[in-house]
C-alpha cells in the first residue's frame, strides 16, 4: 500500500464507499500524518460511538448534526467545525441533511451566481 495519495483527487471522480445504512465516505487525500475524507449522512443516519488514537477534526459543509464527544452533546451545522482529541468516545447523528437536492451541483454545471451571469 502506498504511503500517500495522489496530489490531486477530484471529488467528482472519486468513488463513494458505503459504510452502513445512510452513511458513505469518499477519501480525498492522505499521507502518514493527515487524511481528508468527505462523509455523507442521510437524515437519521448514525456514526456509532467509537474511539481511535487519531486526532480528528470535522467540518460541516451542510446540514445539522448532533455530536456526542466524551459524554457531552453539541449540535453543529453548516460552516461549523469541531476537534476531537485522541481516544475520546464520540458519535454523531444526522439531524438535517442538505436539502433540497441541487440538480445543478449534480450535473457538474456552475451556478450563475458563481460565474457572474444572471
Amino acid at each position: 500500500m502506498s504511503r500517500s495519495s495522489n496530489t490531486s483527487i477530484p471529488g467528482r471522480s472519486s468513488e463513494w464507499e458505503q459504510l452502513g445504512p445512510g452513511l458513505s465516505r469518499q477519501i480525498l487525500g492522505w499521507d502518514n500524518q493527515i487524511m481528508m475524507v468527505k462523509v455523507k449522512f442521510e437524515k437519521g443516519a448514525i456514526g456509532a460511538p467509537h474511539t481511535h488514537f487519531h486526532t480528528q477534526t470535522s467540518f460541516c459543509h451542510s446540514g445539522k448534526f448532533e455530536f456526542t464527544i466524551d459524554g457531552k452533546k453539541q449540535v453543529i451545522e453548516a460552516g461549523d467545525g469541531l476537534y476531537i482529541a485522541p481516544n475520546l468516545l464520540h458519535s454523531a447523528v444526522c439531524l438535517e441533511p442538505f436539502s433540497p437536492v441541487r440538480e445543478d451541483f449534480l450535473d457538474g454545471s456552475v451556478p450563475s451566481y458563481l460565474t457572474g451571469n444572471k
